[in-house]
């Protein structure tokens, strides 16, 4: 039979993880092999143990969860992360998933879901819930709509109050390009004229 997945549970709240270490005690392929309450405890028990998965919160003394994820890849350790936090802000996601982890579940999420991300991510797999998948297209889909540099310089003549032409003269383009960047600036900024545009992006602090 092949050998038990080893894992090492981190949470800074002992009742969560005694919690988490008797629920993952009923599943006969889980071999719970410690337990840490900080960032740099977790970096220096996946060092002594080689847990194979590691179950790890985000918000914690001594080192957040990113940190100790970048800290595991920094010391070439094997261990596979699976971010199990009540956490679900855009940049703690970002940050975690830019550092290695994957897995992110939220807590709540049903027992089932968290021993198949387990056995999904020791198999070499990766598991986002759905919730943390659509924040984390969100925010590819805001990277791939950022103004480039020619739009910010267009917008930026758009707040002056200079129309198309002007801008044409100012930037030495056609005006005919000067409308494709308005309207692109347009439906990146999710506007339908102008003015909210201009209105828009200093809400923003593009200009």
């Amino acid at each position: 039979m092949a050998q038990p997945i080893r894992i090492l549970v981190v949470d800074d709240h002992p009742v969560v993880r005694d919690g988490l270490v008797a629920m993952l005690g009923t599943q006969p392929d889980f071999n719970v092999v410690g337990m840490a309450g900080t960032g740099a405890e977790a970096v220096q028990r996946v060092l002594e143990l080689r847990p194979e998965i590691v179950l790890l919160d985000l918000e914690m003394p001594s080192g957040n969860g990113v940190e100790a994820i970048e800290r595991l890849r920094a010391e070439g350790a094997a261990a596979r992360v699976i971010v199990f936090t009540a956490f679900a802000h855009d940049e703690q996601i970002m940050g975690a998933i830019k550092a290695g982890a994957q897995g992110y579940l939220l807590k709540g999420a049903p027992r089932e879901e968290l021993f198949h991300a387990i056995r999904t991510v020791q198999a070499g797999g990766s598991l986002i819930v759905p919730v943390i998948a659509s924040k984390l297209l969100r925010r590819m889909q805001e990277k791939n709509d950022a103004l480039t540099l020619r739009e910010r310089d267009v917008l930026s003549l758009l707040a002056r109050g200079l129309q198309n032409k002007q801008i044409a003269r100012e930037l030495s383009v056609s005006e005919r390009t000067v409308k494709f960047h308005v309207g692109s600036i347009l439906s990146k900024l999710s506007c339908s004229n102008r003015t909210q545009a201009v209105t828009t992006a200093r809400e923003r602090g593009l200009v």
